[in-house]
């Protein structure tokens, strides 16, 4: 038993790095306040309310002002998991590297992408978050003055100008490049790669995974599953520019399980188990500090 735990901890080392290296919304995670959980699946997040100044008597003092502070309870509703068997005898590879090998590649092609794809189409279906005025297709001569325009609203919007991040689809992105101007000597190597625009980080989005809307499949049978683009009112987003303190990414349960053919009770195989229970929210109040442009 104590092999099964070890080999359980590896791969819970593995999700967490592939998914660090693969996910493109990884980097909100650390980012956004803590939250507490108050139930089966629900979270709580505090929200503080107060008002603005007030005239001073000097006969009266200070005029009084209310803080109101109260628990916003929101419900995770994305709760997905998956199953892999590997019989006894289909492999001469060490565990190990068999499934540790499967679960790099799941992790890559099937997990992050979808975490990612689920985080941003919660975001941009948020009422109240700002949105362009009508989606159109950019190109280089015209990316700069969307962006411009975007961090503008969030300017008005008094959202803090530290730590915003800038995600663009890999087509925009492309545009970035071509648009920002640079003098070249005659060095052996080019990067043309835009990492900040104006002290906001520019990460690039495979548009695969950026849309305003998908659909989630039930994965009823061993080979579909995953995440579609909604066909109905599915848009493909050009970027979204947002500060991490408007958003949460609350990870309830990130498990897997392991079981070895002598535990394994439907097979005579390894058994892997993973179950994942997580939600993507917009802060209360907070909505005005994500800015979404997407495709007309």
């Amino acid at each position: 038993m104590a092999n099964t735990i070890n080999l359980v901890s590896k791969f819970l080392d593995i999700l967490a790095e592939v998914y660090k290296l693969e996910s493109k919304t990884s980097g909100l995670d650390a980012m956004t306040m803590p939250v507490e959980f108050g139930g089966a699946n629900e979270v709580k997040v505090m929200k503080l309310t107060t008002v603005g100044l007030g005239t001073y008597s000097r006969s009266t003092g200070y005029p009084a002002g209310d803080i109101v502070a109260e628990w916003v309870t929101m419900a995770l509703a994305a709760e997905r998991g998956r199953a892999f068997s590997l019989d006894r005898m289909d492999s001469e590879e060490t565990l190990g590297l068999v499934l540790g090998n499967v679960i790099r590649a799941w992790m890559r092609e099937h997990v992050a992408p979808e975490m990612d794809a689920y985080r941003f189409a919660k975001y941009a279906s948020t009422s109240g978050i700002q949105v362009v005025a009508a989606g159109t297709t950019l190109a280089s001569t015209t990316v700069l003055a969307a962006i411009d325009e975007a961090a503008l609203k969030l300017d008005e919007a008094e959202v803090p100008a530290e730590g915003r991040k800038l995600y663009v689809s890999s087509t925009v992105n492309k545009f970035l490049e071509a648009a920002v101007t640079r003098t070249l000597a005659n060095e052996g190597s080019v990067d043309r790669r835009v990492r900040m625009l104006d002290n906001m980080e520019i990460i690039p989005v495979p548009q695969t995974r950026f849309y305003t809307k998908i659909d989630l499949n039930a994965g009823a049978t061993s080979s579909v599953g995953g995440f579609i683009k909604n066909v109905a009112t599915g848009k493909d987003i050009n970027f979204m520019l947002l500060h991490p303190s408007a958003v949460l990414q609350p990870v309830k349960l990130n498990q897997v399980k392991y079981f070895p053919p002598e535990v394994n009770q439907t097979s005579d195989g390894h058994l892997w188990q993973y179950r994942l229970y997580h939600d993507a929210f917009v802060q209360a109040q907070h909505e005005l500090g994500i800015y979404l442009h997407m495709k007309a």
